[in-house]
């Protein structure tokens, strides 16, 4: 009889296809009475070369199963209904043996048949071979690294080199040991599809942690979204990757902290990048004001929409602030959840501290674009405003860097950037580059001089008593809460920017200041330091310059502050690999 299969032909003789396969036997029957020995089959799983796999065991012929075919082998098997009843020892019977005894055991087999599964459905899922699949990846996933026999792809290069270890051996001739996440880079191997459900299955099993399901789907994002780590390549399927990071977000571990916040982050640029979902997005700006803390600058800068003047989104880093203050303001003082046992040193508010320090490095970064509007610049600082940190240097540095790339600005724009800063808090190097620095306006030249002079004489609590009201005018919150001054001049004066020979003058006049000592208290209870620090300016002697700043009227003046800082906290995703898997072979006859 002639068998067609799709565009191939088949010359076979009926008893032995007729002796094993029941719907051969069925369509025999039915083409008798119309066409002869031609019989038709165009739907069989697997093709004319699955069905040829089938014949030749029909023969008596040796066939040769694979982890490529076997699948295919077995839809077919179904599909011409070679079962035990039509004869003992069928091929259903001996390839689900073949499956169970040696596919099914293996790590590598296993994860290559569920590939091939996907082009033979749903013939392979009502056949419970996907299902099967996915529960012996997913237990081999689980094991105990200490009973981890069998072959795997793991970057051991990285993993040594991380520890400054041997590439290959340690001091005791034995192979190193079993990483927990030793699994990963097999897994990359699978299309998103299957990746999810293997990973669904392992969560099920509850016996991988997430912090190990969060470097695999840290992995498998680096693997098969193109520039991942770079940025997104822009030639790229749309739908198919949206589908991808939309799933990764999906999937991502419910505990916090098992995801670095820098490949929250990035996933987050590749949401935007590619349209995902609000849903998504959302769920990611989530998560990254929950690590704030532990975020780098570089990975804030994220591009501005196309159609934006400015360079980046800087109204999606005011967002993940805004939102990292509210869920700050649910969370316990002592919970310094982002830090934990890291970094002990730290205080409660540590995390509060090293988002200002993030801030402000992310500040001085975008106050480089001349498109950057001041208000978008003063809004993201004041959203840090009441998180205190020790120093203004890093804020200093941005305010700086903004007023060089917009020297346009009005006096009163310079007056509102410089109110984010506490010249109290500057270091002893920035004050230097302050007192010389000609974009300032001069109300904050003279308080940084000023508390240049404390510093190295007096506390400021004790000094200021004996300051002019001049001078304590210009202070922040003015002197003990003293809101008059005798100023002379109006307020433009002091927030007109100084000439270099202005700077200079100032310099002068405080550097002459006649220090005394404070002789009250106990002296024999004070160390060299604390009496130094109890000193009190005294004879403060203000001459030209002042005099010509200042009039006789009393007008209001002060200048408040913020805080506000920069720091940073990384991980890195590194790329992982994967060898190809070896072929498992298995003859039947």
């Amino acid at each position: 009889m002639v068998v067609n299969v799709g565009d191939v032909k088949f010359y076979l003789h009926k008893f032995p296809l007729l002796s094993k396969s029941a719907r051969l036997q069925k369509l025999v029957a039915a083409t008798n009475d119309a066409n002869g020995d031609e019989i038709h089959i165009q739907d069989i799983p697997g093709g004319p070369a699955a069905f040829e796999v089938c014949a030749k065991f029909c023969y008596g012929m040796t066939v040769t199963l694979n982890v490529y075919n076997v699948v295919a082998a077995r839809c077919a098997a179904e599909y011409l209904e070679m079962y035990e009843t039509i004869e003992k020892g069928n091929l259903i019977y001996k390839i689900d043996v073949f499956l169970n005894s040696s596919i099914f055991r293996s790590w590598k087999d296993s994860i290559i048949v569920l590939q091939t599964t996907k082009s033979l459905l749903p013939w392979s899922e009502e056949l419970k071979v996907v299902s099967h699949c996915l529960d012996s990846i997913a237990s081999k996933a689980s094991i105990d690294t200490s009973k981890v026999e069998w072959s795997y792809t793991y970057n051991w290069k990285k993993i040594a080199s991380e520890n400054g270890n041997s590439l290959q051996w340690n001091d005791a001739r034995k192979p190193q040991m079993v990483p927990k996440d030793w699994w990963v880079e097999d897994l990359c191997e699978l299309p998103i599809d299957l990746y999810k459900r293997v990973i669904v299955t392992i969560k099920t099993k509850g016996r991988v942690s997430g912090d190990v399901i969060g470097e695999a789907l840290n992995a498998y994002t680096l693997r098969r979204l193109p520039g991942f780590s770079k940025g997104v390549n822009q030639n790229i399927d749309f739908v198919k990757y949206r589908s991808l990071v939309e799933t990764i977000v999906w999937l991502l571990p419910t505990e916090k902290g098992v995801v670095s916040c820098s490949f929250l982050l990035r996933l987050l640029r590749a949401a935007i990048f590619l349209d995902c979902g609000e849903t998504e997005r959302n769920e990611l700006m989530r998560r990254i004001a929950q690590q704030l803390p532990e975020a780098k600058m570089n990975d804030l800068l994220i591009r501005a929409p196309p159609g934006e003047a400015t360079v980046y989104d800087v109204d999606m880093v005011q967002n993940l602030v805004e939102e990292f203050v509210t869920h700050s303001s649910r969370t316990e003082p002592v919970d310094n959840e982002f830090l934990g046992s890291r970094s002990p040193k730290f205080g409660p508010d540590a995390s509060k501290v090293l988002v200002a320090k993030l801030i402000d490095c992310y500040l001085a970064e975008i106050a480089r674009d001349p498109n950057l509007h001041l208000s978008k610049f003063v809004n993201l600082g004041e959203t840090i405003a009441s998180f205190s940190r020790p120093s203004h240097d890093g804020l200093y540095r941005a305010i700086d860097m903004y007023l060089k790339e917009h020297p346009g600005i009005s006096k009163s724009e310079r007056k509102r950037i410089c109110k984010l800063m506490d010249c109290r808090k500057l270091s002893a190097e920035a004050c230097m580059h302050a007192v010389q620095n000609e974009r300032l306006p001069l109300r904050v030249v003279v308080q940084v001089l000023f508390f240049e002079q404390v510093r190295a004489t007096a506390s400021a609590e004790n000094s200021t008593s004996d300051l002019p009201g001049s001078i304590r005018a210009l202070l922040p919150g003015g002197s003990h809460g003293s809101s008059r001054s005798t100023t002379t001049n109006t307020e433009e004066d002091w927030d007109s920017v100084p000439t270099a020979d202005d700077i200079k003058a100032l310099k002068g006049e405080l550097a002459t200041l006649r220090l005394g000592s404070n002789d009250s208290g106990n002296e024999a209870a004070k160390s060299d330091v604390e009496k130094v620090a109890a000193s009190r300016m005294k004879g403060l002697v203000m001459s030209k310059i002042f005099s010509k700043l200042w009039s006789s009227k009393e007008r209001h003046g002060e200048i408040s502050s913020s805080d506000t800082s920069d720091s940073h906290g990384s991980v890195n995703a590194e790329e992982t690999k994967s060898t190809p898997s070896r072929s498992r072979r298995h003859s039947l006859s």
